[in-house]
């Protein structure tokens, strides 16, 4: 069975897509959920999936190594970035290359880096007129949104969209496509459903 850790900071939709989707898959499971917010929703929607979830402080993940350790115990065949919000430590990089991928709710290298998250993301699109926004799915290295992009899919703009709708609509792509890729790069290294 192939392992699935999530990391999220916030409410978990992308991690409700992705526990959904992997729920009855025959080679697939989400068997561990982490956040750096002890009261995110995400921690919640994982218990009632029945998926061990748990928080960690800055410490625990950068310095003390427990996050490394748990990670390393769990071999986990992917570490998917779900809404989380920290950089991830040079060691876990190097620790699981090609193993670590990211959303971004734009189209890269639009709109990445540092502090471009959320809706900020979306506010800078509408600021800008764009036609288009997206999604980017690709892996982490040591620099926000820099790592090699694995798929893009785009939803067309209209004029007066403000930055919620941008960002329903790139929502709606990031529940398409991110269970998608996750089983594509899986089955990749692999076995088929």
């Amino acid at each position: 069975m192939k392992k699935i850790v999530v990391f999220a900071s916030g409410g978990g939709s992308n991690a409700q897509a992705i526990m959904d989707h992997f729920k009855d898959h025959k080679q697939v499971q989400v068997s561990l959920i982490l956040s750096n917010n002890p009261r995110a929703g995400v921690l919640d929607r994982a218990r009632a999936a029945g998926i061990e979830a748990l928080s960690f402080n800055k410490y625990a993940f950068a310095k003390a190594n427990s996050i490394h350790t748990l990670l390393q115990h769990h071999q986990p065949d992917l570490i998917v970035l779900a809404g989380f919000l920290w950089k991830v430590p040079q060691f876990l990089i190097e620790d699981f290359p090609n193993k670590i991928v990211n959303i971004h709710p734009a189209l890269l290298p639009k709109y990445g880096g540092k502090g471009m998250y959320g809706k900020h993301v979306h506010e800078a699109v509408v600021q800008n007129g764009e036609a288009q926004s997206g999604i980017t799915i690709h892996y982490v290295n040591e620099h926000y949104d820099e790592g090699a992009i694995i798929k893009q899919a785009t939803c067309d703009l209209q004029p007066d969209d403000n930055a919620q709708e941008v960002a329903s609509k790139v929502l709606a792509l990031e529940h398409k496509y991110y269970p998608q890729v996750i089983e594509n790069l899986l089955s990749d290294h692999g076995d088929q459903k």
